[in-house]
């Protein structure tokens, strides 16, 4: 692939990316936001974290100790910190190091 396709891409990508951001505040500006997209405001998150972790966990083996260890470990490494901190950003961080550190040394 040549160097401007790639740049094209690149821009293509974080146009669609800014536009996906600004369009609720393009579409909603001087008008009260309706309750339903309040409500998924509110229960998306959750809803989408919850998923990612039945993905992740989905493929985990119980055969031998590597094959469960890392992923388990890591997420309660996530869950403890979050409900330490309530830091979203270092939830994952710091699970994502967990099991990256665990698959490494294991």
């Amino acid at each position: 692939m040549s160097t401007s396709r790639t740049i094209l891409i690149i821009i293509i990508c974080g146009l669609c990316t800014f536009l996906e951001r600004a369009l609720p505040f393009i579409v909603f500006r001087g008008r009260e936001v309706p309750v339903i997209v309040q409500y998924l405001g509110k229960v998306l998150p959750m809803a989408i974290m919850a998923t990612l972790i039945i993905y992740c966990l989905k493929g985990v083996s119980f055969d031998v100790c590597t094959g469960w260890l890392p992923q388990i470990a890591a997420s309660a490494v996530t869950v403890g910190l979050h409900l330490w901190k309530r830091n979203a950003m270092l939830s994952v961080f710091g699970g994502t190091i967990c099991c990256m550190l665990l698959t490494q040394l294991l």
